[in-house]
């Protein structure tokens, strides 16, 4: 289980997280859902070492990782796509999957098990990432984190730039990731997606986790979308 327990963070002086407590366990998916601002991205970014907390805590199942640097958040078996992917542009499609697999030492079958999820990347090996459409490139990105086998999957805006026929690929994805016990921190913008596949969601206003629901009770008042994220369905 991931745990974050009180946790504060400051850009200097300006307060970006406030007491953000939150539990995810195996093979759960959590969706968080906010404005532009809301804290979405640091509150990931914290989790990965990117963004020191001032205050609180994060465990996954029992161990500190508060304050470790970034490069040791991933041998725990945390694996993050950022929004924006972060790719190596200049290797090849393989090379930076391979770069996921060095992490943890994973092994060859490690890297057939991703392909099978995301089939389109086989056909892609040797190209370079930089050369890819934006739908490819967020499966390398994605690919790439799962090939260090995580527990736990922090996920930022996976749909972003993507076409709508990609965006069934994404959520379907995801699913199949919770079927195989990973844990998915997910901060997406497509609400529909999220209230379909998510098992509970927290909505964050100024840094601060102001609801905490499931999707059915979204669906039957969604008027906390209305205040916190700022739309009606």
């Amino acid at each position: 289980m991931l745990a974050l327990d009180g946790i504060q963070c400051r850009y200097g002086n300006v307060r970006v997280l406030d007491q953000v407590s939150l539990r995810l366990g195996t093979g759960e998916i959590l969706g968080v859902l906010g404005r532009n601002g809301a804290g979405k991205t640091t509150l990931l970014k914290t989790i990965m070492g990117l963004v020191p907390p001032v205050s609180g805590s994060i465990q996954l199942d029992g161990n500190d990782l508060t304050g470790l640097p970034a490069h040791e958040i991933p041998r725990h078996g945390i694996g993050y796509v950022p929004q924006g992917r972060r790719l190596f542009p200049w290797l090849s499609v393989a090379e930076n999957l391979k770069m996921g697999l060095l992490v943890r030492n994973s092994s060859p079958d490690t890297l057939e098990w991703v392909l099978e999820l995301f089939p389109v990347l086989k056909e892609r090996l040797e190209q370079n990432a930089g050369t890819l459409s934006g739908g490819e490139q967020q499966m390398v990105a994605a690919a790439r984190a799962l090939c260090l086998q995580p527990r736990i999957l922090l996920l930022d805006e996976p749909s972003e730039g993507l076409m709508p026929s990609l965006l069934d690929k994404v959520f379907e994805t995801v699913e199949r990731l919770k079927q195989q016990q990973v844990g998915i921190l997910l901060v997406e913008q497509k609400i529909e997606g999220v209230l379909r596949i998510a098992d509970r969601i927290i909505l964050l206003e100024n840094g601060t986790v102001q609801h905490e629901t499931d999707p059915k009770a979204l669906q039957a008042d969604p008027e906390p979308l209305y205040r916190y994220v700022g739309v009606r369905r």
